[in-house]
């Protein structure tokens, strides 16, 4: 009788339990092209999302679609007929939705990581990838679960609109080396290869990795000797527009601080720069104009890494921070900008 009692109640609890279903309903309409297909690998470790809390009650996160595959293809197929080009693939890579206890709050975080890629009848080309972590409380956002399903459907919509206008990298790939690709794209990058670099400005995170600079743009510095902008004949374009330059033989990466110099070691590229030199605090000593989103870089910003040395008055240690060439976005430690809160909050 008791174990029957049990059963009865682990099967309504489980019955009983919320769900939270992520719908595909955001217009993802191709208002550029066109494709002759569109084909979905889902290369998740797990297919659970996970549970959260939504308005204090644990929810369970679900597709609305059971077969997420056949659930994508019908929302992109909504918006979108088949014509003619190549075919599109979206590559699932992970889909986690978690739940963080604190003191007087829970903390829920997303992370999403996806990629797409043109098949072409030789192979697979890269497009674009999205490796994101979102995270919402529950002091601001007491349905979480709805918050952070929703948000699922927003990135991946991101991603298709700008895989849309991506530039694909001009290396094929077989379908058995998708699941390793991100070594295998960065192994073969024109930049990680090349031991001539040429002077020049790059205009986002894919012409800087496949070494393809704007052609015919001369880089000029000022008196101090500090590089302010470009130009090609009567057109001039201010550094701080490009992702990243190269000039007198070393690649520098622009930061809203101004611009640090990128050291290669072993395919790996970073940037030796406080927290402050890349996510500066407003304050009355300057603004800044434009900040760092998807790889490019906003149009004025306020002062100037000279020659790669960190201004004073910045904040935090000099941290080494990685560079993701498929995405182009800062690879931060875990424990990236703590020390700069933690003296902040002892002045």
């Amino acid at each position: 009788m008791k174990k029957l009692i049990i059963f009865l109640f682990i099967t309504s609890f489980f019955s009983a339990q919320k769900t939270e279903k992520i719908k595909f309903n955001k217009n993802i309409k191709n208002e550029f092209g066109s494709y002759r297909g569109f084909m979905v690998l889902d290369q998740r470790d797990s297919q659970d999302i996970g549970i959260i809390s939504s308005n204090s009650e644990p929810t369970k996160i679900v597709f609305e679609n059971e077969d997420v595959a056949k659930g994508i293809k019908d929302w992109f197929y909504e918006y979108n007929s088949l014509k003619t080009g190549d075919q599109l693939v979206l590559m699932l890579e992970k889909i986690k939705i978690s739940e963080t206890k604190k003191e007087k709050f829970s903390e829920g975080k997303l992370e999403l990581q996806a990629s797409t890629f043109l098949k072409k009848p030789d192979g697979y080309y890269f497009l674009k990838k999205k490796d994101t972590v979102v995270t919402v409380t529950s002091d601001f956002f007491p349905n979480m679960a709805q918050n952070l399903s929703r948000k699922t459907t927003a990135v991946l919509a991101d991603l298709f609109q700008k895989s849309y206008t991506a530039k694909t990298w001009q290396i094929s790939l077989q379908e058995s080396e998708l699941p390793n690709y991100t070594a295998i794209l960065k192994s073969k990058a024109k930049m990680t290869n090349s031991t001539d670099l040429k002077d020049g400005v790059y205009e986002d995170s894919h012409s800087f990795f496949t070494n393809n600079p704007l052609s015919g743009y001369e880089i000029k510095t000022n008196k101090q000797g500090i590089v302010k902008r470009a130009e090609k004949g009567y057109d001039v374009k201010s550094i701080h527009r490009f992702y990243a330059f190269v000039y007198q033989g070393k690649m520098y990466k622009m930061v809203p601080a101004g611009y640090a110099e990128i050291k290669k070691q072993n395919e790996v590229y970073q940037i030796n720069v406080t927290y402050d030199d890349l996510f500066p605090p407003k304050s009355g000593n300057y603004t800044v104009y434009g900040a760092i989103a998807g790889g490019l870089v906003g149009a004025a910003i306020g002062a100037m890494i000279d020659s790669g040395r960190t201004p004073k008055g910045t904040g935090g240690e000099l941290t080494l921070i990685g560079l993701d060439p498929l995405t182009g976005n800062y690879i931060l430690p875990e424990d990236f900008g703590k020390q700069t809160a933690a003296s902040t909050d002892k002045k």
